[in-house]
């Protein structure tokens, strides 16, 4: 915008420059034409009445002016009376002189004027009797050329300067309009980054600062949601949490201290749904602090967190059979963009899905690669999978699938998963296992220090 301003006001200044400076530069240069014509055919009419003069001092007179202009001007005559002078050569305008009796004038060139200016004019024994002679004068336009030059010259440098200036001050009205359009855009890139504080100052024209009064007020309003949100979230976690903690003490002592075996199965089915209650509760409360702050993000070596997160689920991993095997390059060790701790709990979430649906004996891969300015995690399992439908509402919030122990699940796993590598800017998709079972591919933005 600021390019646009300035590229306008800059061509608005020449547009103005050409219309005031070109035409007066035109004038001036048809004045300076004008001017010397006007003295060569009044210096080439006063030696044309001495060559049309037979009296011997009209010619002496003659001669001696011709002498004068040596330096400026070659002089040129027919008669014989200035036999020191050169005869001009003839050509059509001295023919036209001599039998016309007719002046002419030739620059040499029809754009502004050649190297000469050839004056010839015809010399007459009295005013309005018959042609005896010719005068020719041959100016050089040297010095015409010089000026000419100056005239064009000065206004170019001028002009030059002025555009030069108009730039400067251009800029400097340009940043200043922009300059809360820029502040705007400041705060908009804090907000969505996940800086709910931040606010724009309130400058500028009319238009801008109601713009900014009205997303500060929206911003306010937004802050104070969210942090509602997060209170209520934060109360009503403590004050579930220990009503489930009871709840599931009580059962567990009523099973110890019950025969019926119809009893206990009631007892333990009940304590199975506080059970997955607690795991809601303790879900949600994942889910809540993903959203509550986006903190920025930094460069990270995923497979170093690979790593670390695959040492803590082999072992559990190993109680049921399943193997986790990890492909990739050693020297590939690509860095991510991602928030501190948001990547361990993605691989937490993801591992825990896919060795929840694996089979006793199979095998989970984790594959890391970068691809075109991203780095790419892909875990594939050997379980049942999805279908379509499935795939599409395997995001949504408490939305359990149907695999092997599927249904023991809190349904906040890859809704989390989504939170978190959105808030990074990265995306993270469902596909189907080449070998059958489901491929979750979880793509991040690659830094710049990445050697992918």
């Amino acid at each position: 915008m600021i390019r646009q301003l300035v590229r306008s006001y800059v061509m608005l200044v020449a547009v103005a420059i050409a219309l005031f400076t070109v035409p007066v530069a035109f004038t001036l240069t048809d004045q300076l034409r004008d001017d010397t014509r006007l003295a060569v055919m009044r210096e080439a009419n006063a030696m044309a009445l001495l060559l049309g003069d037979d009296r011997p001092v009209s010619c002496e007179a003659l001669e001696e002016m011709a002498r004068a202009y040596e330096d400026e001007i070659q002089v040129t005559a027919t008669r014989n009376c200035a036999a020191t002078l050169p005869r001009p050569e003839r050509d059509a305008a001295l023919e036209e002189a001599l039998r016309q009796g007719k002046p002419t004038v030739d620059w040499g060139s029809d754009f502004i004027w050649g190297d000469h200016l050839v004056v010839t004019v015809p010399a007459r024994q009295q005013a309005g009797g018959p042609v005896v002679g010719a005068v020719r004068i041959q100016y050089a336009t040297e010095e015409m050329t010089s000026r000419l030059w100056s005239i064009w010259g000065f206004r170019a440098i001028l002009a030059l300067l002025v555009l030069v200036v108009a730039a400067l001050i251009g800029v400097a009205v340009a940043r200043r309009i922009t300059r809360p359009l820029r502040q705007l855009n400041d705060m908009a890139s804090r907000f969505s980054d996940g800086d709910l504080t931040a606010r724009s100052p309130v400058t500028g024209p009319p238009e801008t600062r109601t713009l900014a009064r009205t997303l500060n007020q929206g911003a306010e309003r937004l802050d104070t949601l969210i942090a509602s949100q997060r209170i209520f979230v934060a109360d009503a976690s403590h004050q579930l949490r220990t009503p489930l903690t009871a709840l599931r003490l009580s059962l567990d002592n009523i099973a110890d201290g019950v025969d019926d075996e119809f009893v206990r199965e009631d007892v333990e089915q009940a304590t199975a749904e506080v059970v997955r209650m607690s795991r809601l509760v303790n879900g949600l409360l994942v889910l809540a602090r993903a959203e509550a702050k986006v903190t920025d993000a930094e460069s990270l070596s995923l497979m170093d967190i690979v790593e670390e997160r695959l040492a803590v689920w082999r072992p559990a991993a190993g109680e049921r059979g399943v193997t986790i095997a990890l492909r990739g390059s050693a020297d590939d060790r690509p860095l991510a963009l991602a928030s501190p701790g948001h990547l361990e709990q993605v691989l937490d979430n993801v591992l825990s899905n896919a060795l929840e649906v694996s089979p006793d004996g199979g095998t989970i891969t984790i594959q890391v690669a970068s691809r075109s300015g991203q780095v790419v995690l892909t875990v594939l399992d050997e379980g049942p999978g999805m279908s379509d439908a499935e795939k599409t509402r395997a995001f949504d919030r408490f939305w359990r699938g149907q695999g092997l122990t599927g249904r023991t699940g809190s349904g906040l796993g890859l809704a989390v998963v989504r939170q978190l590598v959105t808030d990074d800017g990265g995306t993270v998709t469902l596909g189907d296992a080449p070998g059958g079972g489901l491929e979750v591919t979880i793509s991040l933005r690659a830094s710049q220090r990445s050697g992918g």
